[in-house]
Order: C-alpha cells, then structure tokens, then sequence
C-alpha cells in the first residue's frame, strides 16, 4: 500500500518562461538570511568582502580571484572623477535637503548614463559586434567610419584632459593583458577599434577609462546591458564623499551663485544682474 503524496510537494520549482516568477538571489527565515546558496550569517559576515559577494550576487558564481582583481580596480577607476555633473548635482540637492541624503546620492547617479560615467556600455555593444564579426578589422573600420561621416562621439574613446592617452586606461588594460587566465577577446576588440578609430581620423585618439572598463567587465563574462551597474555601484561610494565634504566646506551655494552671476538674463524685465552691473 502506498502513502498519497501531497501533489505540491511532490512537484519540482519551475524556472522556464511563462512559469511563475522566482528569485534565487535572498530569501528570510526563522534563523537568519540566505544569499543566494550562502547563509549570510555563517557564511558571508566576516568572511568575504563586498566585492566578493557583489560579484556572487550579479553574477551567479563565486569569484575567481583574477574577477576580484579586476572589478576592484573597475570599482575604484569609477568612483571618482571630480565636480563633473554627478557630483554637483548631488551637492546641489544636498544643499536644497540636507536631511535627504539618499536623495542627494541619487541624484547624483542619475547623471550616469551614455555621456558620463556610464559610457562603458555604449563601448562594449561596439565591441560584441567586432567579436561576433567574421572579419573584426572590417567590422571596427566600418563602425569608425560611420561614427565619423554622422559626427557622432566614438563611446570609450578621446578626452578633454588626458592626451594622447589617458594613464587610466593604458593601466587598466595592462592589468588586463598581464592575466592569464582571461581570453583577452574583449581587449583585443577594444585594440581592434582603437586602429581603426585611429586611421578614420587620420591622428591618435585616446583609449579613455570607460572604455577601458567596457573591455575588462567583458573579459569577465559580464553582459553588456549590466555593466553600467557596476558604474553605478562604484559612483554612489564617490557621491557619499562628496556629500562629506559638503557637510564639512560647503560649496553648493557658491555653485549656484556661480552659475546665477555667469548666465546672464536677456529679457526685456528687470534682473539683479543688471542692478549689479549699475551700481558698479
């Protein structure tokens, strides 16, 4: 005689598509808190780092220690990068809500996207397509010349400041090449384009940091669509200094002010900056 089993028991988890939505990355109980197969409490706190289990999270596998390496020095390329428009805009609205600091940090990372920051992303799909071509020179000439002819930014490339090159990437890919355990395809596409670009302008352009980082986060095996996350991951830690330092010399005043006094009002009514300029 057999037992009846309970038919939802009895039942394995479904994962396919059009199944019910599942999530493997946390999950509560009575005693603690799972992250992904790891017990955070026996296994993660005081054992790991955060760039470790960051890496478990998004990814799905532990870290190798060459990952490590190279998201570290990802995560600090990106933090900083001065009083560009993510870090203003977060002492800005600092400023405005001191008691909102969350606020002021995400404020600050919406600004990473596919002019700043985040342009690690735009690279990288040039690059999926140089890998997935039959002939990768052909492919980076053709990608170099149709940026050129619509005068359209190459993602990853040139700088303001750093000329001919920018010592952020030249590192980064140093750090790259010298591991041998990564394929290399990725830096090798990012070369590939870095020609090309140079032969379509008929001078050298630079390799800038986030096409750098394109090319590293995908000798890892990270997909193209989530690699401004880890722009993001590492700006937010950038954004929280600069709101320290606000709290410490304030300039978000003087940055308004600035920008009040510099910009000036054409209109036909009356203005304070030409009050100012008469009483002078």
């Amino acid at each position: 005689m057999t037992t009846p089993s309970n038919e939802n028991e009895s039942k394995p988890a479904s994962h396919g598509k059009g199944d019910a939505p599942v999530t493997r990355l946390c999950a509560h109980h009575l005693a603690g808190m799972s992250y992904r197969d790891a017990d955070l409490v026996e296994d993660l706190i005081g054992k790991t780092t955060f760039t470790e289990v960051l890496f478990m999270q998004i990814t799905g596998r532990k870290a190798r220690p060459v990952d490590l390496r190279i998201v570290d020095a990802v995560l600090v390329t990106l933090m900083e990068h001065g009083l560009t428009p993510s870090a203003i805009a977060t002492r800005l609205i600092y400023m405005s809500a001191p008691e909102n600091l969350q606020g002021a940090v995400a404020s600050g990372l919406l600004a990473v996207g596919s002019s700043f920051v985040g342009t690690m992303e735009n690279c990288s799909r040039l690059l999926d397509r140089i890998q997935a071509a039959d002939d990768p020179r052909a492919e980076a000439r053709e990608i170099a010349r149709a940026h050129r002819a619509q005068r359209h930014a190459m993602p990853g490339f040139g700088h303001h400041l750093h000329k001919p090159d920018d010592p952020r990437a030249i590192k980064l890919l140093a750090l790259a090449e010298a591991e041998p355990e990564l394929a290399g395809n990725s830096v090798k596409a990012l070369r590939t384009l870095a020609a090309a670009v140079d032969e379509a302008a008929g001078r050298h352009i630079t390799i800038n940091a986030t096409g750098a980082v394109g090319a590293l986060l995908g000798e890892l095996g990270i997909p193209t669509a989530l690699m401004r996350g880890f722009a993001v991951i590492s700006r937010a830690a950038g954004l929280v200094a600069h709101i320290a330092e606000e709290q410490e010399s304030p300039s978000g005043r003087f940055i308004w002010d600035t920008i009040d006094n510099a910009i000036p009002y054409v209109g036909q009514g009356k203005s304070h900056q030409t009050s100012h300029q008469t009483q002078k």
